[in-house]
């Protein structure tokens, strides 16, 4: 091969590197707030999430997809679709009740984390979890670890994922709070206890986040915090109205803005959430997913 032949292939080889997308994080942390309604959120009493806002881009007009209920807007984050291609339709979903349009590697519709694991076959990955019903949204096969904590305090799940995280440094770590869902059931969502519960939840974040730094890992990692629908100011969701319908997202991570509202720029739907950590991650998203990344979180 003639040097001339040699550098015009190695300039090629460049180009096409230099063109190809490339993650911009090591890591992912998924925070999970079942429930949590974003007005809510903003009047309550969270000290550390209120401070991690300044630090981060955020939404509080996310809208979840109809009906505004947990397994079906769970899996429109994870999958970056809408309830009629990836099946899943009812509040307790465990199986899709319509065929999925598409199916991945593990009998399931592709969730963003099956597409991470593809694309890093040896990164370790752990889901731990309140409520048993995320275990048949979030692909667990595609996890190294995935567990339901014995009780359904938030402080036993936020102690439980950060020993897990200073111990074993995952790529991947997903942890979702089955409160302030129970409270807002319970009580109401507009209701003291309500609030109570919320703001018992912000040290339980803090502490996972806090485990992230602990570990070393906190400048190499994605923390996406999500919740997956509001409530009607009674005891219930599912229905029609903004309070039920607008949840939080919140993104911390390499080049991403800080203190910055999405709401802005961006009209952001649940499946937009996937897409986006898809985006954040170089990941291809299969054709039938309807979700676009917030890029304008990007810093640069």
């Amino acid at each position: 091969m003639n040097s001339k032949y040699f550098m015009l292939l190695l300039l090629a080889s460049l180009l096409t590197f230099s063109c190809q997308k490339q993650p911009k994080a090591k890591r992912l942390f998924v925070i999970g707030l079942d429930g949590a309604s974003s007005k809510c959120v903003q009047n309550a009493d969270m000290p550390f999430l209120k401070d991690f806002l300044k630090e981060s881009s955020y939404s509080f007009k996310k809208r979840a997809i109809l009906p505004s209920s947990s397994a079906i807007n769970w899996a429109t984050m994870f999958m970056s679709a809408t309830s009629e291609t990836h099946g899943y339709t009812e509040w307790g979903s465990k199986t899709p009740e319509i065929p999925s349009k598409e199916i991945g590697d593990n009998n399931i519709f592709p969730t963003v984390f099956q597409l991470y694991r593809k694309a890093n076959p040896q990164s370790h990955m752990v889901c731990m979890y309140d409520w048993d019903g995320i275990k048949f949204l979030v692909d667990t096969v595609s996890f190294n670890y995935h567990a339901q904590t014995p009780s359904d305090e938030p402080e036993n799940l936020a102690e439980m994922a950060s020993n897990y995280i200073k111990e074993n440094k995952p790529e991947v770590g997903v942890f979702i709070f089955n409160e302030p869902d129970h409270a807002g059931h319970q009580y109401g969502w507009d209701s003291t206890e309500y609030y109570s519960m919320l703001t018992r939840l912000d040290p339980c974040v803090e502490k996972v986040v806090n485990a992230i730094k602990d570990a070393g890992i906190y400048d190499e990692s994605l923390i996406v915090i999500i919740s997956d629908h509001g409530g009607n100011g009674k005891k219930g969701h599912g229905g029609k109205t903004l309070a039920e319908l607008e949840c939080i997202s919140i993104f911390e991570g390499p080049n991403v803005k800080k203190g910055y509202c999405i709401d802005d720029s961006f009209p952001m739907h649940q499946y937009d959430v996937g897409a986006t950590i898809a985006d954040f991650f170089a990941l291809e998203l299969p054709d039938v997913c309807c979700g676009k990344p917030a890029k304008t979180i990007y810093d640069n």
